[in-house]
């Protein structure tokens, strides 16, 4: 029983997506359940992907043994470990070889119940609590849990009615017969025919959209303009988010100088003041007083303001990360554009980013000069060809899947060709590829689409737990499928091509999508037709268009709206660089910001001169110790403006935890 390919290829996928989740995640601020629950839904995802080549090749050798029909013939072994079956009927032998992976049979269908049901019980019942939970306005666990109980059987009751409906009408017609293992395959089923509707929507999109994204990379004129355009959209929606933020603190005031120190509520009040960002405690502070307020809150009242904060919030710090992101980008693309003509080629950047002495040596400013002033173009416009290939076969595919004799979906034929010469490592890189490519097209456009931009994925740890989430739910519902038609593409799946056949073991887990004679009919003609239509839509821009006629600004060509969107970022990223040029309008760090906040808080206390370079609190917060944690940092400042003197303030004070990284916490990050 060799086993090594199997428990490499999972060993490698939980390195992997332990690093993206590391990246994208904040596995010290998240709370431990939530990036558990996250990690697994990932994984078993992935595992899916990368797992099923290494069934669809077991299966072709297991097909080859059964078409040989060893069972009533004799197998003997050649010298290069290959299978001869002589058929007792014929006596003609036919030569089996073993993959290199092979799996035994004891294997897979253990493997597929544990990771296939276990993600179907995350996406449908764990994560959809855990993501009500964050959002929950109650101040204690019982209470958010009852809210979260509340809102998933409002959203997820819709479903089962729906379904209960179906199953009496088909009992009624007596078109099933229900029993046990039947009602997991409907249960399946549904789950598959909900994540390929979804599938229709993001592949037909980003099929097209994925390799044009390419080609405009490619195009710097384009870029740059496009990046304008983009940041001045989100500049109005940052400020939108702002404002709504700023009202919802007005709202917190009121209720923050109605409740007494003494009353119950006040720790839930203290609880939403929790949620304000940093930023926002001066302005908290500040206008306490001024505020009026007409009646006392109750509990109720507070989880509903409570809810809105967080909410508030969420938006506020998801605007702050993408323009962030944006104006990061643009600042990369002036700055390639002045140095396209530099005649000492070397790149000089403008950005005041610190980087390591090992990065500073393999990315020289040399060799960063011929990647992104000449290299980096012809790279993205001969990715975009291959990919543009890669779509239309797709498409192609989609098309013709079901039709078994003759072959014309080229991922069949490419199987067929490759099974003929028992190579089986052709096969699994083009299973591997196609389903990683899928991946990407749907995932890549879940995440882009505007309906959806209230999910973000952010690197550097600025993902909140909201959005991680929701990609660990739609990870696990939309991977299952997009594999289930991935076997179809090849013709693996006996009731695509209504020739019986041996299937993997996946399928026979999964079951079909035609389990129910109402998606029986017709379902795989409808399926690609959808597909066909969108990429058509999304390459003549008919939903940019449109959107952009009623109103929704889109980026469309030269037209007097998008050229003045385009001025108006240009001036917004001019004023921003004006901000890190001049000391004066240069924007308070977040440090900067907590010692602002904790100024306001304790401003009738003493408060010590720190502005020697000698004293030890200020060497402290010049130069913090990569461990310490915020409330370290808290602890620390309040110290200093209380005045005490009694403690010292060395760095070393400040090694009580390692749950932090160093670009966390760095003080004074912008002085």
């Amino acid at each position: 029983m060799n086993l090594a390919p199997l428990l490499t290829e999972v060993v490698i996928t939980f390195l992997a997506v332990a690093s993206l989740l590391y990246r994208y995640g904040n596995w010290y601020r998240h709370h431990i359940i939530v990036t558990i629950a996250v990690l697994l839904a990932w994984y078993f995802s992935f595992l899916i992907a990368f797992i099923l080549p290494l069934d669809v090749t077991s299966t072709v050798y297991r097909q080859c043994l059964l078409e040989s029909n060893y069972t009533s013939g004799t197998l003997n072994r050649t010298e290069d470990g290959s299978l001869i079956v002589a058929n007792n009927t014929s006596g003609v032998g036919k030569e089996c070889h073993e993959p290199w992976s092979y799996v035994p049979d004891t294997v897979f269908p253990t493997f597929w119940r544990v990771v296939y049901w276990t993600s179907q019980f995350l996406t449908w019942l764990v994560l959809p609590l855990m993501q009500s939970y964050t959002r929950a306005g109650d101040f204690t666990v019982k209470g958010k849990l009852r809210s979260a109980l509340i809102d998933n059987v409002i959203y997820y009751g819709s479903y089962l009615t729906i379904a209960l409906i179906l199953l009496v009408y088909l009992l009624f017609k007596n078109e099933i017969e229900l029993d046990f293992w039947k009602l997991k395959v409907i249960a399946s089923s549904a789950s598959n025919t909900w994540g390929l509707f979804w599938l229709v929507l993001l592949l037909g999109y980003g099929l097209v959209d994925t390799p044009r994204c390419l080609f405009r990379a490619s195009n710097h004129v384009y870029q740059l303009r496009y990046s304008y355009f983009k940041a001045a959209k989100l500049y109005a929606e940052k400020t939108e988010a702002e404002e709504n933020l700023e009202d919802v603190i007005q709202s917190l005031r009121g209720v923050s100088s109605a409740v007494s120190n003494t009353s119950p509520l006040r720790p839930c009040v203290e609880t939403i003041e929790m949620k304000i960002p940093l930023e926002f405690h001066e302005k908290f502070k500040r206008r306490i007083r001024t505020t009026d307020i007409n009646e006392i809150p109750n509990e109720k009242s507070l989880a509903k303001l409570h809810k809105q904060v967080i909410k508030a919030v969420h938006v506020y710090k998801r605007t702050e990360t993408q323009w962030d992101t944006i104006v990061s980008k643009i600042k990369d693309f002036e700055d390639v554009a002045k140095n396209r003509d530099s005649n000492d080629r070397r790149f000089h950047s403008s950005s005041q980013e610190q980087r390591g002495e090992v990065w500073n040596r393999l990315n020289s400013p040399k060799l960063e000069w011929y990647w992104k002033c000449m290299m980096r173009r012809h790279f993205y416009r001969a990715l975009g060809v291959i990919l543009t290939v890669f779509s239309v076969i797709v498409v192609w595919s989609e098309l013709t899947f079901f039709v078994k004799e003759p072959t014309l979906s080229i991922f069949a034929a490419f199987v067929d060709a490759a099974k003929e010469n028992y190579n089986f490592l052709t096969i699994e890189l083009l299973s591997i590829s196609t389903i990683l490519y899928l991946c990407i097209c749907a995932y890549r456009t879940l995440f882009k689409v505007r309906v959806l931009n209230f999910y973000y994925l952010a690197d550097n740890h600025h993902t909140d737990e909201y959005s991680l989430i929701f990609s660990g739910m739609m990870l696990c519902r939309l991977t299952p499928p997009m594999c289930l038609n991935f076997l179809g593409l090849i013709h693996m799946d006996s009731h695509v091509i209504k020739t019986p056949i041996l299937e993997t073991h996946y399928t026979q887990i999964m079951g079909h999508m035609d389990v129910l004679p109402l998606l029986a009919d017709g379902f795989y003609i409808y399926f690609p037709m959808a597909i066909t239509a969108l990429c058509a839509a999304t390459y003549f821009s008919l939903g940019a268009k449109i959107l952009n006629i009623i109103g929704f600004q889109q980026f469309v060509g030269d037209e007097n709206i998008t050229s003045d969107l385009v001025e108006e970022g240009q001036e917004l990223i001019k004023r921003e660089r004006r901000k890190l040029d001049t000391p004066s309008e240069r924007q308070p760090s977040t440090s900067m910001r907590r010692i602002e906040s904790l100024s306001s808080r304790y401003r009738d206390s003493p408060v010590p001169a720190t502005e020697e370079e000698s004293d030890p609190l200020r060497q402290s917060l010049l130069r913090p110790d990569p461990e310490a944690t915020v409330e370290d940092e808290d602890k620390l400042l309040e110290r200093m403006f209380l005045g005490d003197k009694s403690v010292s303030y060395s760095s070393t004070d400040l090694k009580t935890s390692s749950r932090t990284t160093k670009n966390r916490f760095n003080l004074f990050d912008d002085v």
